[in-house]
């Protein structure tokens, strides 16, 4: 659907080839320009649609239960943010959207009357200063030395599609047994995948954890990467993950990378409620937290990720209602967390 301000796109099977390689050389050039954001990589994921602006940059979003759910923040420069929301939300006024930052946040409150609450938090390490010195790294440097001691070597290498049969087994130690997570964490197998890195734990020559990580970019550079899939075999302790980690941060390091980006520790909020926040949201989401671990492991991944002892930002779901109950259910849905 397009016209002379705006094009609406989405793969189907009726698109020619040279249309789609189009659509997505285009997103590309913007990703690599402005993809700044830790999702925006994930914008690329498979089943999105996205609503664009030409010459301008795009929105990437999820069609469910009748509601759309923009994933991070506009793909654009930041000059033109506030244009494309207001273009977005000019077809579709209720969109809920998913962590994004505060500057997408106050726009949304300021001009459209939006809450803008917390959804959890990111945690961002600059390399240049990163070591695994110090009291709350113990178990990173405990991590390594043990899985040396077993045998393990950690190594760089291409894509290899035999991480589905680890992945298919970590996932059902999982909370979440059925279904891989998707939106909020891109899949592990995907057509586009310029620019990711692959680390693995090898044993005796068999894969037995990886870790896979997708580009940040700034101005036409990189500027970062963000561990965006992380498997081990069930043999294993989650240390393996620890061990991953720092040998990849050490790699980055060596290339002059400047950050990892760890990505989304859902429901971990700062105390202080912020002026624009939903109450209810807030109370929802604690108790969520609180006694529905077993929907997810909110606690230990907020624990593992705080051993690293990144700087940690803010990041927020923007919402009509002050209570969104359905679409609440509806993301947590098209997560596949229930």
């Amino acid at each position: 659907m397009t016209d002379s301000a705006l094009a609406l796109t989405r793969p189907s099977a009726a698109q020619p080839d040279a249309a789609i390689h189009a659509d997505l050389a285009r997103r590309v050039a913007w990703l690599k320009q402005y993809g700044s954001h830790p999702m925006s990589f994930s914008t690329m994921q498979p089943d999105m649609a996205y609503f664009e602006l030409p010459g301008v940059g795009y929105i990437a979003y999820a069609h469910y239960w009748g509601m759309q759910f923009a994933l991070a923040d506009p793909v654009c420069a930041p000059q033109q943010r506030a244009l494309m929301l207001d273009r977005f939300l000019e077809r579709y006024p209720r969109a809920v959207f998913v962590q994004v930052s505060k500057a997408t946040v106050d726009h949304l409150h300021g001009r459209h009357g939006y809450y803008g609450t917390q959804f959890g938090s990111e945690s961002k390490i600059e390399l240049a200063e990163w070591s695994l010195r110090g009291a709350r790294k113990q178990i990173i440097r405990t991590a390594v030395n043990g899985a040396r001691a077993q045998g393990i070597e950690i190594r760089e290498g291409g894509f290899d599609h035999d991480v589905k049969r680890i992945s298919e087994a970590w996932i059902r130690t999982r909370r979440c047994k059925n279904n891989e997570i998707r939106f909020l964490i891109r899949p592990m197998l995907i057509d586009y995948r310029e620019g990711t890195r692959y680390f693995y734990a090898m044993l005796d020559g068999e894969a037995v954890g990886f870790i896979f990580f997708d580009p940040i970019y700034r101005d036409g550079h990189l500027a970062g990467y963000v561990p965006n899939i992380s498997r081990s075999s069930a043999n294993f302790r989650q240390g393996l993950w620890y061990a991953l980690m720092a040998h990849a941060l050490a790699v980055f390091k060596e290339e002059g990378v400047p950050c990892v980006d760890l990505g989304l520790v859902p429901l971990q909020v700062d105390r202080q409620i912020e002026p624009q926040e939903s109450r209810l949201l807030r109370a929802t989401m604690s108790v969520i937290r609180e006694r529905m671990d077993f929907l997810y492991n909110f606690k230990g991944l907020e624990f593992a990720k705080s051993r690293f002892q990144g700087r940690i930002a803010k990041t927020y779901c923007c919402h009509r209602n002050a209570m969104p109950a359905l679409a609440m259910t509806a993301m947590f849905r098209l997560t596949r967390i229930i």
